[in-house]
């Protein structure tokens, strides 16, 4: 039991990494399921348009899941239509713009992993860039090739061209080269982003280390005992709303939070380094919803690096 335990919070610790490996395999596999069911490279002038969308229309799709997924997308823009002043609060404009920054970059993992593995792999881009009929670009592609390269450049990634075996190979091997460079520049450049990013959020944060710490730890903990309170009060309402129904009762009264309170503990979190309150519902408990309401509080949001769920 011991032994079990001490697995399973080896795993609860490091569930960031085993994230993103699992993210990284599901990507990888993806990309192998495209380049060998569903791609098809049409060896024409639709060459470039074809390995394009099959470059780029993955990563879009899994931007905008990544949207979908992350919870604080809803929570920024839920009800913004009415009342506009929850995503612009007066006295802290930029708010918008900073947490949806946040929101942008998680959902950015994803995109990044699917493009640096499509390229690395190649297929895709040798489609895309044999049928590009840019002057400039075929004269560099075909330097010291045969005539033919100009003309059957777009048959090179079927293997129909009647170019020597030895130049469409070497065309072949050109551009997978190319493919590859670009996806260690995309790899290199997200890693440099994802460090910048991070020193920056923790040279501004106003708090410690260890309280961030702390502050991740209570923040997962308040989520997981959130979700069985909402199935236990939900199971609750329910219970009673059917036995009342059926057996013709007066229903016994259940607290449960008014309309303003699950407004204000809906907010997206700001710190204040003059009160420590680690979630929107720890400031509503030791404020109130009057102390969530108000609009005037210049505040800076605290900058978590957030795990992947």
């Amino acid at each position: 039991m011991d032994a079990f335990q001490t697995i399973l919070k080896f795993f609860i610790n490091r569930k960031t990494a085993i994230g993103y490996s699992f993210m990284a395999l599901l990507t990888m596999g993806g990309e192998r399921v495209f380049s060998l069911v569903a791609f098809r490279c049409p060896c024409s002038s639709e060459n470039l348009r074809y390995g394009l969308v099959f470059l780029f229309s993955p990563a879009l799709v899994l931007l905008v899941i990544g949207y979908f997924l992350n919870s604080k997308t809803w929570k920024l823009f839920t009800g913004c239509w009415v009342n506009p002043r929850k995503i612009f609060p007066r006295g802290n404009v930029c708010h918008f713009f900073y947490v949806f920054g946040q929101i942008t970059l998680n959902a950015l993992v994803a995109p990044v992993m699917w493009l640096s593995v499509a390229l690395l792999n190649g297929t895709f881009y040798e489609c895309a860039m044999s049928g590009l009929d840019n002057p400039a670009y075929l004269n560099a592609v075909c330097s010291r090739k045969s005539d033919k390269c100009f003309g059957e450049l777009h048959m090179v990634a079927c293997g129909k061209s009647s170019m020597p075996f030895s130049e469409s190979d070497e065309l072949r091997r050109t551009l997978q080269a190319q493919s590859q460079i670009l996806g260690w520049c995309v790899i290199v450049t997200a890693a440099l982003l994802s460090l910048l990013t991070t020193c920056c959020a923790s040279c501004q944060s106003k708090v410690s280390h260890l309280q961030l710490m702390f502050w991740r730890v209570y923040e997962g903990t308040e989520k997981e005992q959130l979700e069985q309170i909402f199935q236990l009060y939900a199971t609750k309402l329910s219970e009673r709303n059917l036995k009342c129904f059926f057996e013709n009762k007066e229903p016994e009264p259940i607290s449960l939070p008014g309309f303003q309170a699950w407004e204000d503990a809906s907010q997206l979190y700001s710190f204040s380094s003059s009160k420590q309150h680690y979630s929107t519902i720890h400031k509503l408990v030791e404020e109130g919803q009057k102390g969530t309401s108000e609009e005037g509080e210049t505040m800076l949001d605290f900058v978590e690096r957030r795990e992947i769920p």
